[in-house]
């Protein structure tokens, strides 16, 4: 069997690090090099003692460099960078003829005055933003087969949009009525040293931040306008939790006129019965719960109406660094060179 040559650009980080793990049981791929600016010259191992023994152990990360990218050989070429810093490396890689799938927020918003005011600064490659294709498998999964960059969803969106989408393509909920409220674990934040992020700082403790216009409202609110035909605006409150990993979702909002219970059942089997990823609670008691979905791909999600307040309660919960980054990039691959969508996931 003929294998994939993959790039990872930027795999000192959380999300980067995630991609080896995947990537390493992959099967049709042959992940031929990671770079990172800090740790060139270093193995994985010495680096991540995790992957001793494992299939890439001895590999040395690169410089983060493009016409070292380019000299690996690889097609395929996933960056795992801070927004601002992707794109400096997906305008020459696109123009050399590979594929990038792309972890950060460069080319997930359409519209560039958005993304000025939510990134405070202007595009750096507007033209790959206008070619991108919004990496949610569940919604754009036939456009994500032929693309060339692949902007794959932050993982606030994930959880908010799997939820929501498929009742404000119905007309079932009134989108200005919706309020969302998530929590994260700390490894969201990225490998990041500030006093903030430190134990003593986050253990034993739960805190709001970026209130009341977190950058992620940017995309959420994209891609709620698109399926509603209409521009949606929300309210979205994160939190940071004292956990690593996962993130938990609710949201409330209001049943437009005429939505009954069994419209919402029917729209989530209508749009998730073939999804691979997408686990669907019923009405059995058991709710989304971050432990049943930390170092998985999959996002659960359950609804409940509350007569007495007159309004719906959707929850969603996933792991941020699988569902919500790696291992939606990685499903992302599968779909893009047509293998079955959960290898290696």
């Amino acid at each position: 069997m003929n294998m994939e040559k993959v790039v990872i650009v930027g795999a000192s980080g959380y999300s980067g690090e995630e991609l080896v793990r995947l990537l390493s049981r992959h099967p049709n791929v042959e992940l031929v090099a990671v770079t990172s600016r800090q740790a060139a010259g270093q193995t994985l191992a010495s680096v991540y003692p995790r992957f001793a023994g494992t299939r890439y152990e001895e590999l040395k990360f690169i410089d983060s460099t493009v016409p070292a990218i380019l000299a690996t050989g690889a097609k395929i070429v996933l960056l795992a960078l801070p927004h601002g810093v992707a794109s400096e490396f997906a305008l020459p890689l696109i123009k050399a003829g590979l594929r990038v799938l792309d972890l950060s927020a460069d080319f997930r918003i359409k519209d560039l005055a958005t993304y000025a005011e939510f990134y405070g600064e202007q595009h750096h490659a507007p033209e790959l933003a206008a070619m991108s294709v919004y990496g949610l498998p569940e919604l754009y999964r036939e456009k994500i087969r032929g693309a060339q960059l692949i902007a794959c969803p932050g993982c606030y969106p994930t959880s908010i949009l799997v939820p929501l989408v498929p009742l404000l393509r119905r007309q079932l909920i009134k989108p200005a009525s919706i309020c969302v409220f998530s929590m994260s674990g700390v490894s969201g934040a990225g490998r990041t040293v500030k006093a903030d992020y430190l134990f003593a700082e986050c253990n034993e403790s739960v805190r709001a931040y970026s209130v009341p216009k977190h950058r992620h409202l940017a995309e959420i609110e994209q891609e709620l306008s698109i399926a509603s035909g209409a521009k949606v605006t929300i309210n979205f409150t994160p939190h940071l939790i004292p956990v690593n990993r996962g993130i938990h979702t609710t949201i409330y909002a209001a049943p437009a006129e005429g939505a009954e219970p069994f419209h919402f059942t029917n729209a989530y089997a209508e749009d998730y019965a073939g999804a691979k990823f997408v686990r669907v609670l019923g009405d059995n008691g058991i709710l989304p719960d971050t432990k049943n979905v930390v170092g998985t791909n999959f996002v659960d999600i359950a609804w409940r109406n509350d007569p007495r307040t007159g309004r719906i309660v959707l929850l969603s919960a996933e792991d941020n660094l699988v569902k919500g980054a790696a291992g939606q990039a990685v499903q992302c691959l599968n779909i893009l060179c047509g293998w079955p969508e959960e290898t290696a996931l």
